[in-house]
């Protein structure tokens, strides 16, 4: 079973059902204590930083999901998940988040928003992905692949080498990492048709395999 963590803060249905179409059974789970029994876990969040992460630590899920990574298990973080696991967030003040990945959440800049050949903040619709990095989720993907995207903010990893996808939206932004057994995208896998349910069944075949 894949665990998909309540924070509270997501269409958690969405994130289930899109496990259930590419054929792996997943649950929402409110039990921290659930994440040890799980083949895999998704980290799924929309919203500001700040609650979201208060929301994680205050249920417990922090310290297992910590717990759950060292142990080497998959992890799956979408959207404000991915923002979850790096050191801070920039997002209305300073907010620390869980320190798996070094580095910080900042906001797209006003240049982007401003000025002639504006664009949209937040980044909202279909982008395509400059895959750098084989990640296990990136298995069989076309290339160039498109995916739905909801944001004002993303990541800037410390380390360039966690990289593996990134997106063009006014600046070249990291757009999905992946360290070991931690995967996380800044779109919404569910929302990105048979590309997001390639990538949902990719995560799949790996919790199932380890």
């Amino acid at each position: 079973m894949i665990a998909i963590i309540d924070s509270g803060i997501a269409n958690l249905r969405s994130a289930q059902k899109g496990f259930e179409r590419a054929g792996f059974e997943a649950g929402v789970v409110e039990n921290p204590r659930t994440l040890r029994d799980a083949h895999g876990i998704v980290l799924p969040g929309v919203g500001a930083f700040a609650d979201g992460i208060a929301k994680l630590r205050g249920a417990g899920f922090a310290e297992a999901l910590l717990r759950e990574i060292e142990r080497g298990k998959p992890v799956l973080g979408i959207c404000l998940g991915l923002h979850f696991l790096f050191s801070e967030s920039e997002e209305f003040g300073t907010h620390k988040g869980l320190d798996v990945l070094k580095g910080k959440v900042v906001r797209f800049p006003a240049s982007a928003s401003s000025g002639a050949g504006a664009l949209k903040i937040p980044h909202m619709g279909w982008n395509t992905l400059a895959i750098r990095r084989p990640a296990p989720i990136f298995r069989d993907l076309p290339e160039s692949p498109a995916v739905y995207f909801v944001h004002s903010y993303y990541v800037e990893p410390t380390d360039p080498g966690v990289v593996a996808a990134t997106t063009d939206h006014g600046v070249t932004f990291t757009s999905v990492i992946w360290k070991d057994n931690v995967m996380a995208t800044q779109f919404h896998p569910e929302k990105s048709q048979h590309v997001g349910l390639a990538i949902l069944r990719n995560f799949g075949a790996l919790c199932r395999s380890t």
